[in-house]
């Protein structure tokens, strides 16, 4: 090995500063190199940590979607749950990227350029300009504009109270007897505080949002606006009943469709008189003619019941003689005639509660049967999928083509290994429910208005499952009326891609103002115009 040729001073003060510079060299790369080592280590930690929140995440997003296809699912976990631990883990995963990459110069740390969807247009853009500084060297030179780089970035600007101060001056005349003013504008709120932004500002809040009106209180606290729960809520109790005229106005609306779906879920609700709490259920009742061609707009309508009665259902759907599609629940059996008459409703069943009981055994990987069964089902969910959208008549044809053939094997799968299991077992429960209910399974092949399920309705009906964790009510007349009431409105304005807030806003303003009841069609969600 050669020796580098390295010309030393003659100096020794100079040969001693060489060599304290060579030492401090050695220093720093030995740093550099221990920096590198650190920074790879770090990278190699960080990588696996990603790496196991994105196995995660991913796992996640296969349960949440599994409520529907069924493909995971955890019976302990609900959709808030899951939309919580999605953002957690999408937080953490951002948190160890930024750790990663602090310290680097920003050449590194800068990313490519990538395809963003823009932002709406209706939305106020505010320009701002920034032009290079004006340096010595640019005296006496001129500037031709060549181009420009244009980034956007979303901003907002906090919500604020405040108050409108409506004066009315009255006047006399001169020598002359009498007054004069202008009349007082109309309110829901006749003398109260609220203008006809904030009380859709509370109800959306409460009703489409979830936010209790206690939490509001505390909210709006802030701003040192004191607005006692007790007061909005009064509120939403008169706004409930100016409302309840286009409530029932959406149901009668459903009621006249071809085809109607209905679900119920529980409500907590304190009995009187004792404190504790009690079952109470919320009734829905869903309208989409999209699925099989039709034009009209989709739409909802809940109803609070004290009871799970089928006095309830037949009470809200009372001269119905269209097809009534559901789950298992046999109080809606009782809707339809047993001698077959045509002067009742028709039922048709929801194969993605039979096919959840097979589901549950698939999963535990106790069942072949059960396996086989979701397999099978897996089919027509995608012939479905094909032909939503469509006519009845194109959808009974694809449906007699395939899925007749599909659901007579199934069913001879079913009748042949009932007898062979236990009468007890998880097995032949999800088997007696699916024979059982054959009639109305099937009536989806000769029907082509009937969906394979009622997963129409389960949407509708779940935000206010959600909701219901923050609320507590008392009976029917404890406002789970207005509840209902409130919340069918502003479903279904969301099922219409509408604003609830806005056309909350707007229709209350009508309303006030002695909106003739011959033309409330206009005031429906689905008729919404800013």
């Amino acid at each position: 090995m050669t020796r580098p040729e390295i010309e030393l001073p003659d100096d020794v003060e100079a040969l001693e500063a060489m060599v304290l510079a060579m030492a401090a060299k050695a220093a720093r790369v030995e740093a550099l190199e221990k920096q590198v080592d650190d920074l790879e280590a770090r990278n190699a930690d960080a990588d696996e940590r990603i790496e196991r929140l994105t196995q995660i995440l991913k796992a996640f997003d296969r349960a949440r979607f599994g409520r529907r296809s069924e493909r995971l699912a955890s019976s302990t976990v609900d959709d808030e749950q899951h939309a919580f631990v999605f953002e957690e883990i999408e937080t953490g995963i951002a948190t160890i990227k930024a750790q990663v990459t602090k310290g680097r110069g920003s050449a590194d740390s800068k990313r490519a350029p990538r395809p963003r969807k823009g932002f709406a247009p209706h939305l106020e853009r505010v320009e701002v300009v920034i032009e290079p500084e004006e340096l010595p060297e640019h005296a006496g030179k001129t500037k031709i504009l060549i181009g420009e780089d244009v980034s956007e970035r979303l901003d907002v600007v906090a919500a604020k109270f405040r108050v409108i101060v409506t004066r009315r001056p009255k006047y006399a005349f001169r020598n002359e007897d009498g007054v004069v003013q202008a009349a007082a504008p109309a309110h829901i709120i006749e003398g109260g505080i609220p203008t006809e932004a904030l009380l859709p500002q509370i109800a959306v809040s409460k009703y489409a949002d979830g936010l209790p009106l206690y939490r509001q209180e505390a909210i709006y606290a802030r701003d040192k606006v004191e607005l006692d729960r007790k007061l909005m809520a009064q509120w939403m109790g008169k706004l409930g009943f100016e409302l309840n005229i286009l409530a029932d106005n959406i149901l009668d609306e459903i009621k006249k469709a071809e085809r109607i779906f209905a679900d119920e879920t529980t409500l907590p609700t304190l009995a009187p008189g004792s404190g504790s709490a009690k079952t109470a259920w919320l009734w829905a009742y869903a309208r989409d003619d999209r699925t099989f061609g039709g034009s009209g707009p989709p739409m909802v309508a809940y109803r609070f019941e004290d009871s799970r009665a089928t006095e309830c259902v037949a009470r809200h759907l009372s001269g119905y003689r269209g097809i009534l599609q559901v789950d298992g629940y046999a109080a809606y059996n009782k809707l339809v005639r047993k001698d077959g008459g045509n002067d009742s409703a028709i039922l048709a069943g929801c194969w993605s509660h039979s096919r959840r009981k097979f589901y549950e055994l698939h999963v535990a990987k106790s069942s072949k049967i059960a396996t086989d069964t979701v397999e099978c089902m897996a089919r027509l969910w995608e012939i479905e999928e094909r032909v939503r959208g469509q006519n009845p008549e194109a959808r009974v044809a694809a449906r007699q083509e395939i899925s007749a053939a599909i659901v007579r094997d199934l069913f001879t799968l079913w009748q042949a290994t009932l007898p062979r299991v236990s009468g007890k077992s998880k097995l032949a429960e999800a088997l007696r429910y699916a024979i059982s209910r054959r009639d109305i399974f099937e009536r989806f092949l000769t029907d082509g208005r009937i969906e394979l399920d009622s997963n129409i309705v389960e949407r509708a009906i779940r935000p206010q499952a959600i909701t219901r964790k923050n609320s507590l009510f008392a009976g029917s007349d404890g406002g789970g009326r207005t509840w209902a009431t409130i919340a069918t409105l502003l479903q279904t304005a969301k099922m219409n891609a509408v604003n609830p807030q806005a056309w909350l806003t707007q229709t209350r303003e009508r309303l006030a103002n002695g909106w003739p009841s011959s033309e409330i069609d206009a005031l429906m969600p689905w008729n919404y115009a800013a």
